[in-house]
């Protein structure tokens, strides 16, 4: 599939939910790299990469790993503002942003998971 096609007006959700998946999956191994204790991080990347090709490649699987990333992109991201509110403004920022848009591309997702099916 070209991605001519893919950028149609009705795939265009779609591909923006797998663009983000795909950013979410480098940034986390990224800072995984920084930091090897940080397991989880390197899980989410794994987790977002698969989810980001299977967005690409329209895979009916994908709505399942959107469920998992989903529920551990909540927890992590409500433990993590939990523990650390308020000390870094930056990091707080970032992780309500990750949760929200997590939130919208999971719904998004699901409510067009029958083009994923063609």
């Amino acid at each position: 599939m070209s991605l001519r096609s893919k950028l149609k007006p009705e795939n265009i959700g779609l591909f923006a939910a797998g663009v983000f998946y795909a950013v979410v999956g480098i940034v986390s191994l990224v800072v995984l790299s920084s930091d090897v204790g940080l397991v989880h991080m390197g899980i989410i990347g794994v987790f977002s990469l698969i989810t980001a090709y299977g967005l690409f490649t329209r895979r009916v699987w994908t709505i399942w790993f959107v469920v998992v990333l989903f529920f551990v992109a909540t927890t992590v991201s409500a433990y993590t503002l939990y523990l650390l509110a308020g000390r870094d403004v930056a990091l707080d920022v970032s992780m309500i942003l990750y949760l929200a848009l997590t939130w919208f591309f999971t719904v998004y997702t699901a409510a067009k998971r029958k083009a994923l099916e063609t």
